[in-house]
């Protein structure tokens, strides 16, 4: 029930998307960001998780968050660029696609990394557009001209950042909200007050600072833990040899003379 809720709240996404109510769609494509968050918790609740339930859970996911974007933006901005801006917009719809079968393969996968994904989640890409839907109207009048630009600039890096090896933290794994429950009490309920005070707003600010995190952690935070690594192996291989060296050095033990 919940996945069909997504699933229609991306369907009505499209019509308001042709009937120009773009704000309305891209509340749409939130609303469908919601009900996706909550059909696996429901499900893993009530015991009634099953493969099918996986299945069609991608197939929502491809119209709520890969069809209904991709039209919205097209609808919006792109088609000031006539087929360029189609192409732009049909690639970030067949992203989406290959996202989600990715995900659905390497899901079966044991050896998969639960605590990251692997590529930016379809319902984040969704929901990003979504978003730059609604800041559109706050974004200063000198950027205003240059909206369409951003909208395809947008519409093709999210498309990519899906089928990239980018890692995006799935918190999936409660250790960091054990480890520090106050401190990230206090980050959550100052998130939520920001949202609440402004959430056309910090919202879209938000869901953006996410996607940058990835960026961050892929190519700066991987980088130096790799780094590091390297070194501390590096270290022990030497310590290793000057032992071996010394043992080398020191003087056999001399067997006994026999009678």
């Amino acid at each position: 029930l919940f996945t069909t809720a997504s699933l229609f709240a991306g369907f009505v996404g499209l019509l308001w998307a042709s009937a120009g109510r773009f704000e309305d769609c891209a509340l749409a494509i939130l609303f469908s960001a919601l009900m996706d968050g909550l059909d696996g918790r429901v499900a893993r609740l009530t015991n009634t998780a099953s493969e099918f339930g996986v299945q069609y859970d991608s197939l929502a996911d491809l119209v709520a968050f890969g069809v209904t974007p991709s039209f919205m933006m097209f609808q919006y901005a792109l088609f000031q660029y006539n087929r360029l801006g189609m192409a732009v917009a049909f690639l970030f719809a067949v992203c989406s696609a290959l996202r989600l079968a990715r995900f659905n393969v390497s899901a079966s996968t044991p050896s998969t990394d639960r605590r990251f994904f692997t590529g930016l989640p379809t319902p984040a890409a969704g929901c990003a557009l979504a978003c730059l839907i609604l800041i559109s109207p706050f974004l200063p009048r000198i950027m205003l001209g240059a909206l369409p630009v951003i909208a395809l600039i947008c519409t093709a890096g999210i498309a990519f950042l899906m089928v990239s090896h980018i890692r995006y933290a799935a918190f999936k794994e409660l250790g960091v909200f054990k480890a520090h429950p106050f401190r990230t009490l206090v980050l959550l309920v100052s998130l939520f007050a920001l949202i609440v005070a402004s959430p056309k707003v910090f919202g879209p600010l938000v869901l953006f600072g996410y996607i940058l995190s990835g960026l961050i952690h892929t190519f700066l935070i991987l980088p130096r833990m790799s780094r590091i690594a390297q070194r501390a192996a590096a270290g022990a291989t030497q310590r290793d040899g000057e032992a071996q060296r010394d043992g080398a050095t020191k003087d056999p033990v001399q067997p006994e003379d026999k009678p």
